[in-house]
């Protein structure tokens, strides 16, 4: 049985974060950012920064911040091992910097099938805000194998 188009719309609790500046460094040298202004605080507010700034993609990971961060899709009675990740986009409004709270807002978008319904696709849609100010939109498409004679559990 698919996906219930009833999930579209469903938002998850809120989470938040404090953007910390040794993840920020971490992440960046994950991400193979050389841009001094990402790891280093005098570069950063030589280059107008008032400390450092979030590198681009870093956003993604506040929906990471709870216990069980793939709670929103395994609700909807998926197996993650049907799952694949198949888009991220990010919209930037205002930059984000170490000490920031951030807080991320998400809303199942969409639900579709593809060939049949052999591929299921859930679209999630990402506000992050400090405060009340929009600081990025983000949204992916994951894409669900679907298996012979699967049964959908619960509801998000």
């Amino acid at each position: 049985m698919p996906i219930p188009p009833s999930v579209i719309g469903t938002s998850g609790p809120p989470v938040t974060m404090t953007v910390e500046r040794g993840r920020l460094r971490l992440f960046a040298k994950a991400t193979g950012q050389t841009d001094p202004v990402y790891v280093d605080l005098d570069a950063a507010r030589a280059g107008g920064h008032p400390d450092l700034p979030v590198p681009p993609t870093f956003l993604y990971g506040i929906d990471l911040e709870v216990p069980d961060p793939f709670e929103w899709i395994t609700s909807l009675g998926v197996d993650l091992n049907t799952v694949l990740h198949a888009t991220q986009t990010f919209t930037y409004h205002r930059q984000a910097y170490a000490g920031d709270e951030l807080t991320a807002h998400s809303t199942i978008a969409d639900v579709y099938t593809k060939k049949g319904g052999a591929l299921e696709f859930v679209e999630r849609r990402t506000r992050i805000t400090r405060g009340e100010t929009p600081i990025a939109d983000l949204a992916q498409t994951v894409v669900i194998r679907v298996t012979g004679g699967e049964e959908r559990g619960g509801e998000a």
